[in-house]
């Protein structure tokens, strides 16, 4: 018995140096991989910067002031790098900074991106101009020139989408517009994409806790007090009405969890929706099935139920594989 019981101990003793280096491996492997994510401030990129940066991976946080800045370079693992998507000099210089670096580029994370922009008669065009200057030409910037360094590391590249990428109002033209140009993107950037070994997918997120209200209605206080006017107290209790109504919501994490499984995962999906609640699904499900069901209304060529059912059934098939 004792034969045994030192035999037994002498496994669980190799078993465990036998795991050190493995693990060290890991995590040797992770700073290998460097990930950049723009718009790592605040929200959904900060919660992302930060989650990656604590599992060893080395992140380029973008950022555009220099106090925050100070603030993403003070957490180990992370690189700060100013970078409006707006202004391509910044771009171009975050590549150079990078590319300097010789750390390559694994991953790219198009999270930067605006709220605003709501109804066509009463929004002023510059305010629905801006919207797609960040959402939508930002992208398509950050993208265009990071892309490279992706394609030598065989990497990944997402990009925040939203569920208003598939469902829209009167009250967020632009914003939904720009997050379904996301989805277009994405298709195509994944064919284009295909034949070079780099994975692509969008990360489509329902109400999560972010900054995005309370800067959108920050933006319209500055061009209040750029045209001369003052904040009244009105005002300010509708900005502490939108920050509470932010707050209330999750933190992030469950997005995170989605961004790292299309970034790492062998097998990383195209899309990936994630609600907080079963009735945001529900509802975002329900306007694609009810859009499905309006492109089938017209035509010679239309399907009966059992056809659309026969298709479904296809697809659900060919997507468990």
């Amino acid at each position: 018995m004792r034969y045994v019981e030192k035999l037994i101990r002498t496994l669980v003793a190799t078993l465990l140096v036998l795991a050190v280096p493995s693990l060290a491996g890991a995590v040797q492997d992770n700073q290998a991989r460097s990930i950049l994510v723009t718009g790592a401030t605040t929200g959904i990129g900060r919660n992302l910067a930060e989650a990656l940066a604590g599992e060893g991976y080395h992140v380029y946080a973008g950022a555009r002031t220099d106090s925050e800045m100070a603030e993403l370079s003070a957490i180990k693992n992370m690189t700060a790098v100013r970078l409006d998507v707006t202004k391509q000099d910044q771009i171009d210089a975050a590549v150079a900074m990078i590319r300097n670096k010789d750390t390559g580029l694994y991953g790219l994370v198009n999270n930067a991106g605006i709220g605003g922009g709501g109804p066509v008669l009463e929004t002023a065009i510059e305010d629905q101009t801006k919207v797609y200057q960040v959402n939508v030409e930002g992208v398509y910037r950050i993208t265009k020139a990071f892309a490279p360094l992706i394609i030598e590391s065989k990497g990944r590249i997402t990009t925040t989408g939203s569920v208003a990428g598939t469902i829209s109002n009167a009250g967020f033209n632009a914003y939904s517009g720009s997050k379904h140009w996301i989805e277009a993107f994405t298709d195509a950037l994944a064919d284009e994409m295909s034949s070079k070994g780099v994975a692509v997918s969008v990360i489509e997120p329902g109400n999560y806790q972010t900054h995005i209200r309370r800067n959108t209605v920050l933006a319209a206080f500055a061009k209040v007090t750029a045209a001369g006017g003052e904040i009244n107290d009105d005002m300010q209790k509708m900005y502490d009405r939108t920050e509470a109504y932010e707050l209330s919501f999750k933190k992030p994490d469950e997005v995170t969890e989605a961004f790292m499984h299309a970034l790492f995962d062998d097998e990383p999906l195209r899309r990936y929706m994630v609600t907080p609640s079963q009735r945001e699904r529900d509802y975002a499900i329900g306007v694609k099935v009810q859009q499905l069901v309006e492109l089938n209304h017209w035509g010679p060529h239309r399907y009966s139920r059992d056809q659309l059912v026969e298709m479904l059934d296809k697809t659900l098939a060919a997507s468990a594989k």
